[in-house]
């Protein structure tokens, strides 16, 4: 386990996720706290830090939550030693194929974005153009 513990709270301030974020990936099985503390707090770690982060960054690109899961669950079999050489490709090729699909997403993000600026600068310009000139100070 990776040492220090930290309590929901500050785990919400580091990730940016509210507390009902967190409690609703954990009632999803996408993460759970690592402890409690004896008064029953929930406990992380800086593991279920990342493991949230991958979350938070996969949401906007429309994942959903089986497949989190399911990338979570190939990643973590990825990282335990004991897997053979066939197991292993066919994991590399499972989140090979999360990344090429977060890949497209973020292509449609940007053209979604370049298409968003395109019009703001439209109107920008409109405004401008409509706007009454400045005043002039007369002495």
């Amino acid at each position: 386990m990776d040492g220090k513990h930290m309590q929901i709270g500050e785990v919400a301030a580091r990730t940016e996720l509210s507390l009902r974020t967190i409690r609703h990936y954990e009632e999803t099985g996408l993460v759970a706290p690592s402890a409690r503390s004896q008064g029953g707090f929930r406990l992380y770690t800086e593991t279920d830090v990342q493991r949230l982060m991958v979350i938070r960054r996969m949401k906007p690109l429309g994942f959903t939550l089986d497949q989190m899961r399911d990338l979570l669950d190939a990643t973590d079999r990825l990282d335990a030693s004991d897997l053979d050489a066939d197991e292993r490709k066919a994991l590399l090729e499972q989140v090979r194929a999360y990344q090429q699909a977060a890949a497209e997403q973020v292509e449609k993000l940007r053209v979604q974005l370049s298409r968003a600026e395109d019009f703001e600068a439209t109107l920008r310009a409109r405004v401008e153009q409509a706007a009454p000139p400045p005043a002039t100070v007369r002495d």
